[in-house]
């Protein structure tokens, strides 16, 4: 890869840091202050609708765009990099900052010294052989553009307030998939490849394959609006602390997924392979029953629980010969969202994302799996 060769070159700190892109740590990474991009939309009175039903957002003005940083870093030579330079700083401003500063680590753009190290970066092998296959797998990103901007009319509908980034495609160098920063939504394309990239075997001391499968470009739409909700809609407020509340909260964010995405597989949204889903299901009334036995729902010791919330190849202790679906704490929870929706149509969108009495919301769905 070409993250070794620079660090011993060049002293560059690109961190292979794997919890990016695991769904309860990626969080942490994200350097993130308000988004202030407004965007001119037609708004509509938010009405309860459940994921099922048809939405019509034909009426919403929006069209997504994804800039293409990474193309433009292309277009970089020795004739234009001096000139060019501050213009990609102008044009791409708080993201090219934290691009430097913070992605790649070498500097800060107010200071020139940092040129010769991307120089060395742009001009590397194992960088443009990364950088070849970017461009064969996204030669354009209409398809993504286009289930973009259709997910992000769906969360207009419900919150014609929210403001929509703008979106930005690069190279992280296997640091992040989506980070979020001030006005922007950034898309690593190098952690969307598809899951048989060549490049990938060679991560697998730092990220396993249980997680590179899922670095596919149909991924892209589903994790940029999962990001987008999880920070800038629903944020996870400190009191959730037991093992309900963090079940309901991310049932929450799957259901909330559902219905701006309808027509994305329950499978990408919560990351699932087919198998996985299918275990699920048909051990729903198992794992219900599980976490009762075991008196998990007011566990608040995050020891404890982290293992029925976390990323994983299965979820330990639930399951024979490790064959079950991870992460079954965030399924059961979005089951119990699912049915508390269903049994409560009189309840708008908005009301039951407003609503954190995790307890309230289990009683009143009636959730018996069987």
């Amino acid at each position: 890869m070409f993250l070794k060769p620079l660090i011993a070159a060049n002293g560059i700190r690109f961190a292979l840091l794997i919890s990016l892109i695991l769904s309860t740590l990626m969080q942490r990474y994200f350097y993130r202050t308000p988004l202030i991009y407004l965007f001119f939309f037609t708004s509509f009175l938010a009405i309860s609708c459940g994921a099922d039903d048809k939405i019509d957002v034909s009426k919403i003005k929006l069209e997504i765009k994804i800039d293409r940083f990474d193309q433009a870093l292309n277009k970089l030579n020795s004739a234009n990099f001096s000139s060019e330079i501050p213009r990609l700083k102008e044009d791409y401003g708080d993201f090219y900052e934290d691009y430097v500063s913070q992605m790649l680590g070498i500097g800060t753009s107010s200071d020139t010294a940092y040129y010769a190290i991307l120089r060395d970066v742009l001009s590397n092998i194992d960088y443009m052989a990364l950088n070849s296959e970017i461009t064969q797998v996204f030669p354009n990103l209409s398809t993504k553009e286009q289930e973009l901007t259709d997910a992000f009319k769906h969360i207009l509908y419900f919150y014609p307030e929210q403001k929509v980034p703008r979106l930005i495609s690069f190279v992280s160098g296997f640091t992040v998939q989506t980070p979020i920063g001030n006005n922007y939504i950034g898309i690593g394309l190098d952690m969307f490849l598809g899951a048989d990239s060549k490049f990938y075997p060679s991560l697998r001391g730092s990220i396993p394959a249980y997680i590179s499968r899922r670095f596919t470009p149909e991924n892209i739409t589903p994790r940029v609006i999962e990001y987008y909700i999880r920070e800038e809609v629903l944020p996870e407020r400190d009191d959730d602390r037991s093992m309900l509340s963090k079940m309901i909260y991310n049932g929450k964010i799957l259901y909330f997924m559902n219905t701006v995405m309808p027509d994305i597989p329950d499978s990408l949204l919560i990351g699932y392979s087919d198998q996985q889903l299918k275990w699920a299901e048909e051990n729903e009334a198992n794992i219900w029953a599980y976490f009762l036995e075991e008196n998990l729902l007011f566990e608040a010791d995050y020891r404890k629980i982290q293992k029925y919330l976390s990323e994983a190849p299965f979820t330990p202790g639930i399951g024979d010969q490790n064959e079950s679906a991870p992460k079954l704490g965030i399924w059961a929870g979005w089951q119990i969202v699912r049915k508390y929706a269903a049994d409560n149509p009189e309840i708008s969108l908005q009301e039951l994302m407003k609503n954190t009495d995790a307890q309230e919301i289990l009683s009143k769905s009636g959730y018996k799996p069987k």
